[in-house]
């Protein structure tokens, strides 16, 4: 395929995702899987068959293409045929591949009071952001893009722009959290973004959080398969084991639909230990004559 053929339509496609309002991230994941499926091709991707299509899924199959990926490329094949392409039958020849859900790790209170003590220095800088990871329940990127402004200590909340979704919401600051922050600030001084990298005027990246995530991780000799994610899912389940209402907790999460947040059910596990078996009422309704057993 020329550069000659794929820049109009490489733009088309572009400007049919402004146009749906998608963020940075999304359309660069869409123009990429294109790219992949015209490599495929080795033609103009606008020119594929059905029976093209089905020879691309069958190639990522035997290629083994995880599921995620795969769906995504899916995905973004619909919005090309669909929108731009205005070959909406398209999306017929076109399947989705499940996954197994995993339940996601979870770290105890006590391993992320020891992790957040084994963060590596100089300086608060890392060990505010993971814990405000932790505690606020971000993502890697939420945890990045936040500014100074966005620390509300008059009503104790942190505002979070822009997440995924392009949505707003508002999640809780807790005073242990402030005092850290205020630490910190008093500390390195950060003007414009919290969390700042280098140059100042850019904000630290996910993959530098990540990095001192790591290394928290074996300093604090956690060998658990987690990652920075597990920060958040950690707040989630403690919350839902301290018994808050699993609602409030997915508008501080910020899911789109509440069966994200019930999965947390699966892996609150004082929730589960704590929680009384029927097992125990027979008891009380037994016969004593039965319970005693053969004499």
């Amino acid at each position: 395929m020329t550069q000659e053929k794929t820049a109009p339509l490489r733009e088309r496609m572009i400007e049919d995702m402004r146009i749906r309002g998608m963020g940075d991230k999304a359309q660069k994941s869409h123009i990429r899987a294109i790219k992949d499926f015209a490599g495929f091709l080795k033609c103009s991707p606008d020119t594929a068959t059905p029976e093209d299509l089905r020879d691309y899924q069958l190639h990522m199959t035997n290629a083994s293409i995880t599921p995620p990926t795969f769906n995504t490329r899916i995905v973004a094949l619909r919005f090309f045929f669909g929108t731009t392409c205005g070959r909406e039958e398209m999306k017929r020849y076109m399947q989705f591949r499940r996954q197994p859900r995993k339940l996601p790790v979870v770290f105890s209170v006590e391993e992320v009071a020891d992790l957040l003590a084994a963060v590596p220095g100089p300086g608060l800088k890392h060990r505010a952001a993971l814990s405000i990871s932790y505690g606020a329940g971000l993502r890697a990127a939420e945890v990045c893009s936040l500014k100074v402004s966005d620390i509300d200590s008059d009503r104790m909340l942190i505002h979070v722009e822009q997440g995924k979704g392009r949505k707003d919401r508002k999640v809780m600051l807790s005073p242990g959290l402030l005092a850290l922050l205020r630490d910190y600030r008093r500390e390195a001084r950060p003007e414009g973004w919290l969390f700042p990298g280098k140059p100042k005027i850019n904000p630290i990246s996910p993959r530098q959080v990540n990095r001192v995530f790591t290394s928290a991780r074996r300093m604090a000799a956690i060998f658990k398969p987690a990652t920075l994610h597990t920060l958040r899912h950690s707040f989630a389940t403690h919350l839902l084991e301290a018994n808050t209402d699993v609602r409030v907790i997915q508008v501080l999460l910020g899911h789109a639909k509440l069966s994200t947040t019930a999965r947390y059910t699966h892996v609150a596990t004082r929730t589960i230990r704590d929680t009384v078996s029927p097992f125990e009422q027979l008891k009380q309704v037994q016969d004593p004559t039965l319970r005693r057993g053969p004499e």
